[in-house]
């Protein structure tokens, strides 16, 4: 891991280390709250470069992610080509035109102001698939439910957003995009599960309330609302 981004040196693997008891005091607390309070989908960048080496770094970060049967199932693809970067691009129009279509009329309006990527500005782009083929965790955990292997990935995912926003860094998830496209520009292996396709770069400028809500698409539910006793 890289110093400048763990801002401390590699644990240590020893018996020792790993019998120790980690506690996080109130204001590590405090910060992680805070980290997940500016942490945004972001489609407006900056189109300054990331330092050298910073995506492997995140990379290196995300690869602590939980992951079902200890199968670390993500797949990482850095996307630098740039007919490789216009193919998605124009996808992604293909795919976002048709998404407009299909919205209500009253919606219609709304949908085609909204800004849903940032593929041109942002200076880096990062491919994640799922190999549903991977031996690595022998079926631990997959016999009734296969798709852990994606939701792991998603773990991975959630964990490079955070650490590359704990850097100023921001992320956007583009979702419309049509997987087998996705897979074809990009050369993977069959039995990889396109996961999303990533948008990383500095934020032009960074906001704690999500841009939909801003723009009235929606609104943040209370977490009060999505909790249900037995």
């Amino acid at each position: 891991m890289s110093s400048k981004l763990s801002g401390m040196s590699a644990p240590s693997h020893s018996s020792e280390t790993a019998q120790q008891t980690v506690s996080f005091d109130h204001t590590f607390r405090r910060r992680l709250r805070d980290l997940l309070i500016w942490r945004r989908d972001v489609r407006r960048f900056r189109r300054d470069p990331l330092p050298e080496g910073t995506l492997n770094d995140l990379i290196e970060l995300a690869c602590l992610a939980p992951s079902v049967g200890l199968s670390q199932p993500w797949r990482f693809v850095i996307v630098d080509d740039a007919a490789r970067r216009e193919t998605i691009r124009h996808n992604f129009a293909t795919c976002n035109a048709a998404a407009l279509a299909a919205q209500e009329r009253e919606r219609a309006a709304l949908y085609a102001q909204l800004k849903l990527a940032g593929l041109v500005e942002a200076p880096a782009h990062l491919a994640v698939f799922a190999d549903r083929a991977t031996a690595q965790g022998h079926g631990l955990g997959r016999h009734t439910m296969p798709e852990m292997i994606e939701y792991s990935a998603v773990t991975a995912v959630h964990t490079i957003w955070l650490a590359a926003r704990a850097q100023g860094v921001g992320m956007g998830w583009v979702s419309i995009l049509d997987p087998q496209v996705v897979a074809a520009a990009l050369d993977v292996p069959p039995e990889w599960k396109f996961i999303g396709y990533f948008c990383l770069g500095y934020p032009q400028t960074d906001d704690t309330i999500p841009e939909l809500q801003q723009s009235g698409w929606e609104q943040r539910r209370l977490p009060t609302s999505v909790i249900v006793r037995r």
